[in-house]
């Protein structure tokens, strides 16, 4: 079947969707909710988290005892010059010389294990993103094409590309460094208690003050997060919708139109996206500088400890017994090490809300209402040769159809076309004439009624059987970036070369397309810009020949082709017709002469059936369609 199907152009100025009339961002959603979600997607990698994590801890175990061993080798050498001084024994340097070593050995243990640590959690912040595109490149399957008619192409695409970019990145860095965190605090906080539990104190004393700050500061910050990302996909919409239609915007003068939009999506990315990093960077800041000031208390304490073994409080006298040289130089160390992981926090809660606000938009995504189900049990359209068995008959039961309920477009339409037949459907814009063949290949759910094809109801077939039934050639070509030869054997992949070939030349393109630099195998760029509207209204015809289907469809199929062209393709679709049941909608009522039936429709009704001579004769609504249609050409 010949691939038309898109959603209806937008305005270049406007669009619908999000990037329609510049919707306000919404307010942040359930970041609790959304992570548990996302861990979900996780689960599958739990075993190779669990091992991540292990390393993890281990390479932090081994840098949290380092200081308390380093303090070690400085209480040796203190002893020894102290030793020196009054009995003459001097530092031993071999003790010292073993303790460096062991810690030598220790750190390159601590770095081996990040190694193996950083590695599998790239693995597994890659494989969740491999994932999430496949199942959005799924879903988008299986949404039904309302879904794109209200939406913005930019905003799904930054779904895809920029949303599960940076999911993939912050969950890369963040996860490990969340156990990596608690396991120092923890780690450090046992080490600080064994060194002086007075000091610890102190030390101490800065957590709750962190802690409230950086709250306040991520609920606060939240909500921006979510605006970047949001109005990202309204930029990125913007320039991919102006970038498309750059052709009519220059033309119709509407440059100045879309740079204000621009500036106007430009500015919500800027403001919303200066504040979300203000606020988050306020963090790492506000913590360095309380842990700083706790720093400085506890050199003053460790010091009174190390000196006189005591230290007096508002009358209250805390000893320090056995608190060295080398345990103050240990402990603030630790100290120091001790800000670190609450630093990494203020990091980690600003990433976790940038992944928050990219994940609660690709769920959104993940969670949208989808087509309705395949049956159990569909029917079959092979044999088992697999040769199509289905008949080309067509039925409709009282059909009654609106893109919106309160916009009903096809009302009680009811027909019946036998085998073959040629039908014509004709009507001014918007009486219905498009809809009819998108609710024939189920495109959209009808509202009421039923609609037959083979003398099954289409909810009957599986939706891929369905339109395998059905070849299509729409007014709007669309073609993609590949050869001539590939974009002709869409409709069928396992044609052969010289099916494709055949196809062409029955479609009357054979020779264009030989004069073609490179000939069948000339490539088209992205925007098809390398041959001309009609050009790629030829190829999309000859696309239709070869899908050879039972019903055709031609919406417009001759519109962008010259008089001359024309008449060729419609020789050509005359033997292609043959046998085949044919819709065919047109405008121009000189080219639907020769129809079995032309329907003739009116604000979502047939009010008139029957041949072109019979229509005529009964000088109704066709035939003043007809007679306006060679007045207008006349003048």
């Amino acid at each position: 079947m010949s691939n038309e199907t898109r959603k209806p152009p937008k305005g270049p100025m406007g669009g619908h969707g999000p990037m329609g009339g510049g919707a306000p961002v919404e307010k942040a959603k359930d970041f609790k909710g959304t992570m548990i979600q996302l861990l979900k997607y996780l689960s599958s990698a739990k075993w190779l988290m669990v091992v991540a994590f292990i390393f993890a801890i281990g390479s932090t175990i081994f840098i949290v005892v380092g200081p308390d061993i380093l303090g070690t080798a400085t209480t040796e050498v203190a002893n020894g010059l102290m030793n020196k001084a009054t009995t003459g024994v001097g530092i031993d340097f071999d003790k010292i010389f073993d303790i460096i070593m062991f810690l030598v050995g220790l750190y390159l243990v601590s770095a081996i294990f990040q190694y193996v640590q950083g590695f599998i959690m790239a693995t597994i912040s890659q494989n969740l993103a491999y994932r999430l595109r496949k199942d959005l490149s799924a879903k988008m399957d299986r949404l039904p094409l309302s879904y794109f008619d209200k939406t913005s192409q930019g905003d799904v695409l930054s779904r895809v590309t920029n949303d599960i970019d940076l999911i993939g990145q912050s969950l890369n860095q963040s996860l490990a460094q969340v156990i990596t965190s608690i396991v120092q605090v923890i780690g450090i906080a046992i080490m600080m208690l064994k060194i002086s539990w007075v000091m610890s104190i102190v030390a101490f004393c800065v957590l709750p003050v962190s802690g409230v700050l950086m709250i306040a500061i991520t609920k606060r910050s939240q909500k921006y997060f979510i605006s970047q990302q949001r109005s990202l996909g309204f930029v990125n919409g913007h320039v991919e919708e102006m970038y498309g239609g750059h052709t009519i915007v220059k033309a119709f003068n509407g440059e100045e139109d879309s740079l204000e939009k621009f500036s106007e999506y430009n500015e919500q990315l800027y403001n919303s996206a200066w504040k979300s990093q203000f606020l988050s960077g306020l963090m790492q800041p506000i913590t360095q500088f309380i842990g700083n000031i706790g720093y400085v208390f506890v050199v003053l304490v460790g010091g009174i400890l190390a000196s006189h073994g005591e230290i007096s409080v508002f009358g209250l006298v805390f000893t320090g017994v056995g608190v060295t040289i080398g345990n103050i130089q240990s402990f603030i160390q630790y100290v120091r090490m001790f800000n670190q992981p609450i630093a990494q926090a203020a990091q980690i809660m600003n990433m976790l809300q940038s992944t928050a606000a990219a994940s609660e938009r690709v769920f959104e995504f993940l969670n949208e209402k989808e087509e309705e189900p395949e049956i159990a049990n569909p029917v079959d359209i092979h044999d088992e040769n697999g040769k199509v068995t289905v008949q080309g008959t067509v039925a409709f039961e009282d059909v009654r159809f609106g893109y919106t309920p309160d916009k009903i477009v096809i009302k009680h339409f009811s027909m019946f076309i036998k085998d073959g037949q040629k039908v014509a459907i004709v009507g001014p814009t918007g009486a219905g004439k498009t809809t009819i063949v998108k609710l024939l290949m189920r495109f959209y759910e009808l509202n009421s009624g039923t609609i037959y094809v083979g003398g099954h109801d289409i909810k009957d077939y599986r939706r891929s059987d369905l339109r395998s039934l059905f070849g299509m050639v729409l007014q709007d070509a669309w073609l993609f970036n590949g050869s001539v030869k590939e974009n002709l054997r869409y409709s069928r992949l396992n044609a052969t070369d010289e099916e494709v070939y055949e196809a062409a030349k029955t479609a009357h393109v054979d020779h264009f397309i030989k004069t073609l630099e490179h000939g069948y195998d000339t490539e088209l760029n992205e925007e098809t810009s390398n041959i001309s509207q009609g050009q790629k209204q030829l190829l999309t015809i000859a696309r239709a020949f070869l899908a050879d289907p039972k019903v055709l469809i031609l919406d417009e199929a001759t519109s962008n082709v010259d008089t001359r062209t024309e008449v060729l393709i419609q020789k050509g679709m005359d033997e292609l017709m043959k046998g085949r049941t044919s819709f065919i909608i047109a405008h121009r009522l000189s080219t639907i002469r020769n129809a079995d039936i032309i329907l003739v429709m009116n604000e979502g009704d047939i009010v008139e059936v029957g041949d072109h001579d019979e229509l005529l004769a009964r000088g109704g609504f066709y035939a003043n369609l007809y007679n306006s249609q060679f007045s207008e050409e006349e003048e």
